[in-house]
């Protein structure tokens, strides 16, 4: 029985990494779109877009019933911002995975995620139960920040010099 119990807590981890692994991706798509395309605000409108076309024929498929708008409408003026930060995050993906590079720019951002993270739990920011921010939780923080700074290290000016550069105006 522990195994099968074992194996029901990989499953989500699986499925975590597997969302992780599509990001650089993303930000790489994103980031062609948007010098096709000519600006990075019209890549972001149409990768948001092409998210509504994939969402709506699966909530359809798995007969998701109607929202609780009414609800939704009276909490928070916090529940919204998912739909800002995704909007910040997809543009900024897609303006600077060219010039940083996708193992570069995901580093930063998993470093802001966890720092933010860090903030989030220990105060119970967002509905979240506090989680205090002890000291191993810390020491974790500082290695991936140290582990920031050694990828960002890593990154040769020559090379980067010598990379295309992206075509369009928003350099």
């Amino acid at each position: 029985m522990q195994w099968s119990s074992s194996l029901s807590g990989l499953f989500p981890m699986v499925i975590a990494l597997v969302a992780g692994a599509v990001v650089p991706f993303q930000a790489a798509s994103n980031a062609a779109l948007g010098r096709a395309l000519g600006h990075p605000l019209w890549a972001t409108l149409s990768s948001l877009a092409v998210s509504v076309l994939v969402i709506v024929p699966l909530m359809v498929l798995l007969r998701v019933p109607a929202p609780a708008l009414g609800a939704a409408a009276q909490g928070p003026a916090w529940w919204w911002l998912g739909g800002v930060a995704g909007v910040v995050y997809i543009t900024a993906a897609l303006v600077l995975t060219p010039k940083l590079g996708a193992a570069s720019f995901l580093v930063i951002v998993i470093a802001g995620q966890m720092l933010a993270s860090l903030l989030i739990d220990h105060y119970g920011l967002m509905g979240l139960t506090p989680k205090p921010a002890g000291a191993w939780r810390i020491v974790g923080i500082l290695l991936i920040l140290v582990g920031m700074v050694v990828v960002q290290m890593s990154r040769s000016p020559a090379a980067h010099a010598s990379g295309p550069a992206p075509s369009g105006g928003w350099r």
